[in-house]
């Protein structure tokens, strides 16, 4: 075969079917490339070709012989118009058909082309909104055609094909065309399209007008009819290039128009919608009894509450019945079988235009609608109630206006109607546009922006819709489709629901997954009547999960399943009805997830026999419902989900009542407010993976470096659409931020030395810095130390930009010193801005030492910190044996300026004496005892005079001023700088094993260490001490263990320590203990020497010698009991006679003066017993004169307060047998104030405050004292001699006191102690 042969083939492929065309015409093209080079054709090429011609070529003759004949019925109103739609469709490629319901142009146009000889290369297609609409419609062209259906005409809906080769009029979904572009992109099997509806614009209808028009141009043989009861065919025309415009009337009654507003002008009080309703059905019964009524309003819950309120009303004789898209198909079906009752009907917008209700003759138009809207926002599909458009109220007017006139009453105003804008928005702009700019994509149409839509969309929507594919990973950051998008648009369902699908495959979960995806393609299966609604939850609990809605479909579908295995198809239906199960919905279900499995299968995808576990397939569901996460709020019922939007979960959902924390929903839709429907649980570890790097945002902070790793860390904080997934993980930041990282780990590593490197560089650099840091420290300067930029501007010119861890310099660090080995050595001369000349080891020694001991020194220079200035290591066990004179002395650096600050601190009067102060202070230090420091090989040890600081420098200054400084403080120690006073570091007693003792306190005042302290460093001492010395003993009752020493000298963990025998009471017997503190043994030693001294007496036999009569008992019975006052008698004797000072140490002194008492001891106790018969006289005088002043005066419980201190339980051991002669004039002074107390109390007052202030600080600082001291006794007593001064002057003291005097005593008795 020639070319010319071919061009003839070419010529005749113009008259077979139009879907073979462009196929065949491709074919013979390529022949004759063929041809043109010199390749001859071979029969068996060229006869497949001929013979599939001449088979489509007889098809097309078959089809034009056999053409149906339309008859056009004369009543319709399009039959009138006919012959100018003929001729409109045969001069123009596209026309506009407007006219109302009833009119036939839904049932008569298809047949005007085929009168036109339309239908026969291809067919004439007819879209409809609804399937229901798409099967009534052919059923009824066909019976017209008098063909049976799916011959000359035929339908197909989802699920259901009813097309045969021979048919000429194919009725679909709007959505079955838009399907079909995918393997149909020039739309080639047809030759006539027909859009019905098209007021409705869906956005199906909005996306094929554009589609078609760009196709147009690359098809002139394609005729476009769009037709519509209501529409604005002005614009229509515009957009399709002027195209023509019929106007075809309907068949209907005229429809009186009554406004009953709710809200009232003025007068009348204000309606709410349900009273509005029922007056309106009130008003149409007085117009006609038996009128039905179609009553429009806005939901589902409107519905509800209109019919309690129209029941509750009692209207005779009538039937109230819902209608509305979620009722089964039973529920519905009432509606267009009417019966004898009149009936009142209360519907969505659903009966506007996609449902014919009969025998309605009246119409109560709430003038209120929810619409979908997509929030631009909140990325959530809305459903707000709105006031409808003045076009859908006109279509709600239409309803009553079919079989005779009609009466529709608006809840509105006349003025509120003209207001309204003529039309519904079309959905195209207000709902997400996902899946449009998939198929778009997938159709390679081009840009969204340029497309020829009727109403382009706002670009922020075609936005939101490109975020929700590339949230799906549909498609990349350029815009352009990806493997998951190219798989999702072969998909015939929604993006989101195929991209579950597509995570199935790789979590092996399709089986269940596949199940799910169905079930959200369709309505909820699950009906719950108004009527029933209780039962229908009990009878569907089974089905609940409370883990997860989806789950649920799962557990419904194998419910369902087995039924219908085991069940005829009547008693399937029946188990349904019992479930309140919608079985057309379950079939529907059943269909999708066929189509699904059919999908799958050929794509070759295995389908998972094992069952998939929780976790996989809420992975796959989440891989399409990243943008409905939310967590739970902490503070209110709602969550807070992606986008800041606030869901509340729906009442419906088995997890209502769980509130997990996290959680995904299947669909967020906004009615009173914002709800999650359909939800599960989930873990916010699998959003992160999930939504990958493209969707998450990674937001990095605290930039730090980290020693164990040796790299710069950094937080990562991971958020989805403002959700925080991640709050806070560690991350290796080099990689991230090299720059930034590199920065830090000079700064901290390099300069700072924060690294354990093993590079020799590094720690030559390291202790380099620390020499000199010390240096500065010592000076109490910081400019001998370069500046750290300069430190770090040495690494940066040397480093390259890629080091930025301790891993990449060690490897770069092996190659780089092959070169230069000293290439990162730093030298004293880059680190030293001077020599520091004044820092000596002779003035800043490294160590002290004191008693034996060696204490280490350090020095830091950091005003206002805790360390700054010299601090002193002291370890437990020398706590309570160092005294804090030497302390006072400092280091001899230091010395001139704490003296200088010393005399500044005095008081002005004398502080004029002493200037030029820094004079002064040098002479001072050239006078006083200097520290001396002394060399050894461990280092510089400062060896420090015992002699207080302070008292020397005040000697000086008496020396100077030639004459005795103020008694009390005269140092101003609280005005010092803290560095001018040694800090003590208390350090737990060192472990050999322990790198580095632990830090128990740090003080300015040794004193208050030993205090804080001291308890405890001789509790853990007393073990360790114990042991080394060998002394200790127990269950002592005789002197037999020689000689006890004054101290020992112990070492321990290689620090010497002073041990200090002592004698401990244990009352039975004496136990021999060696104590680390040296007052602690002497208190000690005291009362265990009593008590070894009573073992060695015949006590029992001395206690009842004791010459105590039974008038001294009863005259101690207010005191005490008898047997008690001979034990006490006994000790207080046994005190005087044995325990005078100095106490025996050594056993030949203890039985010396054992033997010399015993001689002595009933002697001492007659003695004792008369002068405490005197004391108890005075003492029984005394209360009886108070008990007769009771509460006569404020001063008389300060008295008994003092009697309490002079005579109670005990008093008799407490006391010498010296001190107790004493007593009874103490007594008789308080008898003598009580006389001269009525007399002058304000003088007696007078005295008393002059007393209190050293009686108050007497007992408050004893109540401190763990143990007493001696010093403290005598001035008790002197407190005693002073009360006798003050009140009763007659009875003479034993020695000179006065207020003056013992304030003196008692500061430095403080001082002292």
């Amino acid at each position: 075969m020639d070319i010319h042969q071919l061009q003839q083939l070419a010529n005749i492929c113009n008259d077979i079917m139009r879907c073979d065309q462009y196929r065949l015409q491709q074919q013979i093209r390529r022949y004759q490339t063929q041809c043109q080079a010199g390749h001859p054709l071979e029969s068996k090429v060229v006869d497949p070709l001929m013979a599939t011609i001449e088979k489509s070529l007889q098809q097309r003759q078959y089809r034009l012989l056999n053409l149906p004949k339309p008859q056009f019925p004369e009543e319709l109103p399009v039959s009138d118009r006919r012959e100018a739609i003929a001729a409109a469709i045969a001069e123009h490629p596209i026309i506009i058909v407007a006219g109302e319901t009833g009119s036939g142009k839904t049932t008569q146009l298809p047949k005007i082309c085929l009168s036109l000889g339309r239908g026969v290369a291809g067919m004439i297609g007819c879209t409809q909104p609804r399937r229901i609409a798409a099967r009534s419609v052919a059923s009824r062209v066909a019976s017209e055609l008098d063909s049976p259906l799916g011959h000359a005409v035929g339908y197909k809906v989802r699920f259901s094909d009813h097309i045969s080769s021979n048919t000429y009029i194919k009725f679909m979904t709007d959505g079955i065309l838009l399907a079909e572009t995918q393997s149909d992109r020039f739309l080639e099997a047809y030759d006539t399209l027909i859009i019905d509806e098209a007021h409705e614009r869906s956005l199906n209808i909005d996306f094929l007008l554009g589609y078609i028009k760009q196709l147009l141009p690359k098809r002139p043989d394609l005729k476009l009819i769009i037709t519509s009861a209501t529409i604005d065919t002005a614009r229509f025309s515009a957009h399709f290039d002027n195209a023509p415009i019929i106007e075809v009337s309907g068949r209907t009654y005229p429809v009186e128009v009554r406004y009953r507003p709710l809200l009232q002008e003025q007068g009348d009080e204000d309606r709410d919608l349900t009273q509005g309703i029922v007056d309106a059905v009130d008003e149409i019964t007085l117009h006609d009894r038996q009128a039905d009524m179609l009553i429009f309003l806005s939901g589902e819950r409107e519905i509800r509450e209109t019919t309690e309120a129209l029941r509750k009303h009692r209207l005779p004789n009538t039937e109230i019945l819902p209608l509305y898209a979620r009722l089964s198909a039973a529920e519905q079906n009432r509606v267009f079988t009417p019966g004898p009752q009149r009936r009142i009907i209360l519907a969505t917008n659903v009966a506007e235009t996609s449902l014919t209700v009969p025998r309605i003759k009246a119409v109560i138009d709430s003038g209120l609608a929810r619409i979908s809207r997509y929030s631009v926002r909140n990325k959530v599909q809305r459903l707000p109630i709105e006031k409808i458009a003045r076009s859908s109220a006109d279509q709600r007017k239409g309803r009553c206006g079919r079989i005779a006139p009609g009466l529709c009453i608006r809840l509105y105003s006349g003025e509120d109607y003209s207001l309204r804008p003529e039309f519904t928005d079309p959905e195209i702009l207000r709902t997400s546009l996902a899946a449009v700019i998939l198929q778009m994509l997938a159709l390679r149409l081009g840009d969204i922006s340029d497309f020829p839509f009727l109403d382009p969309p706002n670009p922020r929507m075609i936005h939101d819709g490109f975020t929700l594919l590339a949230e799906l990973g549909a498609v990349n950051e350029q815009r352009q489709l990806t493997e998951i998008g190219w798989q999702l648009s072969k998909l015939p369902i929604d993006p989101r629901i195929g991209r579950m699908i597509l995570a199935a495959k790789q979590e092996n979960c399709l089986n269940e997954v596949l199940i799910i995806a169905s079930a959200l393609s369709i309505q909820d299966p699950r009906e719950r009547p108004l009527e029933a609604q209780q039962a229908a939850d009990t009878a569907q609990q089974q089905f609940v999960d409370e883990q997860s809605d989806f789950l649920s479909f799962l557990k419904l579908w194998h419910f369902f399943q087995e039924q219908a295995r085991h069940l005829s198809k009547n008693k399937f239906r029946q188990r349904c009805r019992d479930h309140f199960l919608s079985y057309l919905r379950l079939r529907e279900w059943q269909d999708i997830h066929h189509q699904l499995i059919t999908v799958v299968k050929e794509s070759g995808w295995n389908i998972n026999q094992i069952e998939a576990d929780y976790d996989a397939i809420h992975r796959a569901i989440l891989a399409g419902l990243l943008g409905n996460i939310a967590c739970k709020s902490v503070d209110s019922d709602a969550y807070l989900g992606a986008r800041n939007i606030k869901p509340y979960l729906h009442p419906g959902s088995g997890l209502f009542k769980k509130t997990p924390k996290w959680m995904m929903a299947a669909e967020l839709v906004e009615t009173t407010r914002l709800y999650a429907r359909c939800i599960a649980k989930i873990n916010v570890d699998w959003i992160e993976k999930i939504a990958g790097d493209l969707l998450c945002q990674h937001h990095y902070f605290e930039p730090h470096w980290e020693k164990k790793v040796a790299q710069v860390a950094a937080y990562e904080k991971v958020t989805l659409y403002g959700l925080t997934i991640v709050a806070k993980r560690k991350v290796n930041y080099g990689p991230i931020d090299p720059k930034l990282s590199r920065e830090i780990f000079i700064r901290q590593a390099l300069v700072e030395g924060d690294y354990d490197c093993p590079l020799t560089f590094f720690n030559h650099n390291r202790d380099l810095c620390s020499e000199i840091v010390e240096l500065e420290h010592k000076a109490r300067r910081q400019d001998i130390l370069v500046d750290e930029t300069q430190i770090y501007a040495f690494y940066d010119a040397r480093l390259p930009n890629e080091i930025y861890s301790g891993k990449a310099l060690e490897k770069w660090y092996k190659s780089a010193v092959r070169d230069n080995p000293r290439l990162l050595f730093l030298s004293r001369e880059d680190l030293m801005q001077h020599a520091g000349e004044r820092v000596t080891a002779q003035a800043f020694p490294d160590n002290i030492w004191l008693n034996g001991v060696s204490l280490p020194l350090h020095y830091h220079f950091e005003p206002n910190h805790h360390d700054d200035g010299v601090t002193v290591d002291i370890p437990l066990a020398l706590l309570n044996q160092l005294p804090p004179q030497p302390f006072e002395w400092l280091v001899p650096g230091l010395l001139e300026e704490k003296i200088i600050a010393l005399l500044r601190s005095l008081p002005k009067s004398l502080r004029k004496s002493f200037v030029p102060v820094p004079d002064v202070a040098r002479d001072a230090l050239a006078t006083l005892t200097q520290p001396r420091v002394t060399f050894r090989a461990e280092g510089h040890f400062l060896e420090l005079p015992k002699q207080s600081l302070y008292e020397a420098l005040a000697t000086y200054c008496q020396r100077r001023l030639g004459q005795p400084l103020p008694h009390n403080q005269v140092w101003g120690l609280e005005t010092l700088p803290p560095h001018l006073l040694m800090n003590f570091r208390l350090l737990d007693n060192p472990n050999p094993t322990a790198a580095t003792p632990q830090i128990l306190a740090t003080e300015r005042d040794l004193v208050a260490l030993q205090q804080h302290w001291g308890n405890h460093a001789s509790t853990v001492c007393q073990r360790e001490v114990a042991q080394e010395s060998g002394l200790e003993q127990d269950h002592i009752d005789s002197w037999d263990f020689g000689d006890l020493p004054p101290q020992v000298n112990l070492t321990i963990n290689g620090i010497t320590v002073k041990g200090f025998p002592t004698l401990i009471d244990q009352e039975t017997h004496v136990a021999l203990r060696v104590l680390d503190n040296p007052q602690l043994a002497q208190q000690h030693f005291r009362s265990g020497l009593r008590r070894l001294f009573l073992l060695a007496l015949p006590t029992k036999k001395l206690l009842k010698q004791m010459p105590i009569d039974h008038k001294l008992c009863l005259q101690y019975l207010k005191v005490g009991n008898c047997e008690q006052l001979k034990a006490d008698m006994l000790a207080a004797i046994v005190d005087s006679l044995f325990l005078t000072d100095p106490l025996p140490t050594k056993q030949a002194e203890f039985e010396q003066r054992l033997t010399s008492g015993k001689q002595r001891l009933l002697t001492i106790a007659h003695e004792y017993a008369i002068q405490l018969a005197k004391v108890l006289v005075e003492y029984q005088a005394l209360t009886e004169k108070l008990s007769s002043l009771a509460s006569r005066t404020t001063t008389l419980p300060e008295i008994k307060q003092h009697l309490k201190h002079l005579i109670y339980d005990g008093f008799v051991k407490a006391i010498s047998i010296e001190q107790l002669k004493h007593l009874p004039r103490y007594l008789k002074a308080i008898q003598i104030r009580l006389e001269r107390l009525d007399q002058d109390p304000h003088k007696d007052a007078k005295k008393s405050a002059q007393l209190a202030p050293l009686w108050d600080d007497y007992w408050d600082y004893l109540a401190k004292q763990s143990t007493p001291q001696p010093e403290l006794s005598v001035f008790r007593w002197m407190l005693e001699e002073l009360r006798v001064s003050l009140f009763a002057p007659e009875l003479k003291t034993a020695y000179p006191v006065s207020v003056q005097r013992l304030e003196k005593i008692w500061q430095t008795l403080q001082q002292s102690i």
